[in-house]
C-alpha cells in the first residue's frame, strides 16, 4: 500500500492531485480530521472519491495514518498543513468537489477571533477552488463561533444553503466525531450548516504563489566576515503583503560564512529558513538560500535575499553588488521600514 502521508516540501504549486492518488476521482477535503473517525468512515463510504485529510497536529496524523494503513484504504492521503496554504498554493481553481469542516477550534478568546478559520474571505477562496454546485459542510458546538459562521454564510454571495434554513440543530445522517459527542455530553447545541458552491462565475482573487530559479545577489565588499558579524543586529521589513523578520546570526565552524535565520510570512506561504553571506575569497561574498528544511524560492524570499544585500551595502561606502537575478523591487532602496 502506497503511503497515506504527503510530504509537504514534494507537492507542486499547484498540485496534480490526479498524479497524487493515481487516478482521476472528485477530490473531498476535511478540513482538520482531529482523531480521524469521520475521514476514514467518509472514505470507506465513498470508496470512488480522493479523500484528503488535512491537519496541523502531528499526534493526529499518526494516528490517521494508522487507522489507513490498518483498514487498507488506498483512496486517503494525509498532509499536515493549514487550510489557507492547502487551497491557494496546491489546488488549483475548480479543482475540490467537497470540503468538509468539523469542529474547527473556536478560538474563544477576543484577541483570538483573527485565528478563526471561518469568515467571509475564506470563503471565497474556497469557492475559488470548488467546482460549481461543490458541497460544504460545516459543523460547531461553540454557540458564538456558530454567530459568525452563520454571518459569513449569510454574507457570502458564493454559497448557498442546501436546506430550507442556514443551519441545522441536529443531523442524524451524519456520523457523530469524538468532539462532537462530547459537546452534546456537556450540553452544547449543535449547529450543522449544509451549503453548495454556487454555479456562477467567482472572482480568482487568489492566485497560486510562483516559485522562482534559486536566488543570489554577489558583492564585493572590503569588510571581513568578524565586521559583518560585529555589525549584524535583528531587523525586520514590510512590503505589501510581505513581512521579513531576520533573526539569530550564526557563524560557521570553517568561519568563511554566515547563517541568517529568517521569518517570511507572505499569503498564503509562512517560511522559517536560512540565508547564508559565504565568502568566496577576500572581499567576494554570495548572499544565497539555505537548503535545510527544503525552503520554497518564492517572491519574499527573493526580496529577503535583496534587503539583506542591501543592508550589507549600506555598512560600507566601498562595498556593491556586482550581480544577481532578483527580481528589480528586491533591491529598491525604499523598499520597506525598519521596524
Amino acid at each position: 500500500m502506497t503511503s497515506s502521508l504527503l510530504q509537504n516540501h514534494q507537492l507542486r504549486w499547484p498540485t496534480d492531485w490526479a498524479d497524487i492518488f493515481g487516478r482521476e476521482a472528485p477530490l473531498i477535503i476535511e478540513i482538520g480530521f482531529g482523531s480521524g473517525h469521520f475521514l476514514v468512515d467518509l472514505a470507506q463510504k465513498r470508496p470512488s472519491a480522493n479523500v484528503l485529510g488535512v491537519e496541523i497536529s502531528l499526534p493526529a496524523l499518526d494516528k490517521a495514518q494508522r487507522k489507513v494503513r490498518t483498514l487498507g484504504l488506498n483512496n486517503v492521503r494525509l498532509l499536515q498543513s493549514d487550510a489557507r496554504y492547502l487551497l491557494q498554493a496546491l489546488c488549483s481553481p475548480e479543482a475540490v468537489a467537497e470540503v468538509y469542516i468539523n469542529f474547527p477550534d473556536p478560538w474563544p478568546k477576543a484577541k483570538q477571533l483573527h485565528r478563526r478559520l471561518i469568515n467571509v474571505d475564506f470563503l471565497h477562496l474556497l469557492a475559488t477552488r470548488m467546482v460549481p454546485n461543490g458541497r460544504l459542510d460545516v459543523a460547531t458546538d461553540h454557540a458564538d463561533y456558530a454567530l459568525a459562521i452563520t454571518e459569513a454564510l449569510e454574507s457570502t454571495p458564493y454559497f448557498q444553503s442546501r436546506l430550507p434554513t442556514t443551519f441545522v440543530t441536529e443531523d442524524t445522517e451524519r456520523l457523530r466525531t469524538k468532539y462532537e459527542q462530547i459537546g452534546l455530553d456537556e450540553g452544547r447545541t449543535c449547529h450543522y450548516y449544509k451549503f453548495a458552491r454556487v454555479e456562477t462565475a467567482v472572482p480568482q482573487s487568489y492566485p497560486i504563489p510562483k516559485e522562482f530559479p534559486m536566488p543570489h545577489a554577489v558583492l564585493q565588499s572590503p569588510l571581513g566576515l568578524d565586521a559583518i558579524e560585529a555589525e549584524y543586529g535583528r531587523f525586520q521589513y514590510s512590503y505589501d503583503d510581505c513581512h521579513i523578520n531576520f533573526m539569530e546570526l550564526f557563524r560557521a565552524k570553517d568561519d568563511d560564512s554566515l547563517f541568517v535565520e529568517t521569518y517570511i510570512k507572505e499569503e498564503p506561504v509562512a517560511q522559517r529558513l536560512g540565508l547564508v553571506i559565504r565568502q568566496r575569497e577576500p572581499g567576494n561574498y554570495v548572499i544565497s538560500l539555505h537548503e535545510l528544511g527544503f525552503p520554497r524560492p518564492t517572491r519574499g524570499v527573493q526580496l529577503a535575499i535583496g534587503q539583506l544585500a542591501i543592508w550589507l551595502v549600506s555598512l560600507n561606502d566601498e562595498t556593491k553588488i556586482l550581480h544577481h537575478n532578483l527580481l528589480p523591487e528586491a533591491l529598491s532602496t525604499n523598499l520597506s521600514e525598519v521596524h
